[in-house]
């Protein structure tokens, strides 16, 4: 286990609108408002042919081929997240959401292209004085928290 302190800083509140892609739309967001690191919870609609990644093809083979889900119809959903910055300073959000529409459930990541139907809902928790970024590691070749 690695770990680190932060403080709470602000909290926002934050309406997202019809058709926008969400990662997009808040990492934009952070970097407006300066938000270096942050938790999120989301509510709302997910739009018809939203992307979500729902796994690794295999366990443990390297490189990883990621599985990828599209979305049929619009989808309820509920997420949670984190956003940290990089080592270039990007803020990168790391999202999962579960995406249910007539009694049955899709959950996944939704950095490949997750869109807004009609309205989500987003509340940022900011954590300030935090050393906390994502760092390329290997073997993954992913950013990975490094806190």
């Amino acid at each position: 286990m690695k770990y680190s302190e932060a403080r709470q800083g602000r909290v926002f509140v934050v309406r997202l609108e019809d058709g926008e892609i969400v990662h997009e739309v808040i990492e934009k967001f952070a970097v407006d408002h300066e938000i270096f690191a942050a938790s999120l919870i989301v509510v709302g609609g997910a739009d018809d042919g939203s992307i979500v990644v729902v796994g690794p093809e295999s366990d443990r083979d390297l490189p990883l081929k990621k599985m990828r889900r599209e979305l049929k119809n619009v989808h309820e959903v509920t997420g949670t997240g984190t956003l940290f910055c990089d080592s270039e300073g990007t803020p990168l959000l790391h999202m999962h959401m579960a995406c249910g529409r007539q009694g049955e459930t899709i959950t996944g990541c939704i950095r490949s292209g997750f869109k807004v139907w009609r309205v989500m809902e987003v509340i940022i928790h900011e954590l300030v004085d935090t050393t906390a970024r994502r760092v390329v590691e290997a073997p993954l070749d992913l950013k990975l928290l490094h806190p």
